[in-house]
């Protein structure tokens, strides 16, 4: 089952951490970093029929 209620302890943290993550990188390198950074989690969830409800999810 998808998770979309919050889950995530301290989510202004991580996304301090995210921003971060991105400092110093033009767009393209950006870009490359958001499609590493889905394919690692993507790979921790494991799930494919999760990974198909969190691409519809996101799509709405």
């Amino acid at each position: 089952m998808l998770t979309l209620d919050p889950n995530i302890p301290d989510p202004d943290g991580f996304y301090d951490d995210l921003l971060k993550a991105h400092e110093g990188l033009n767009e393209a390198e950006s870009m490359a970093l958001n499609a590493r950074l889905i394919l690692v989690l993507a790979n921790q969830i494991g799930d494919r029929d999760i990974l198909r409800a969190a691409l519809a999810a996101a799509r709405q």
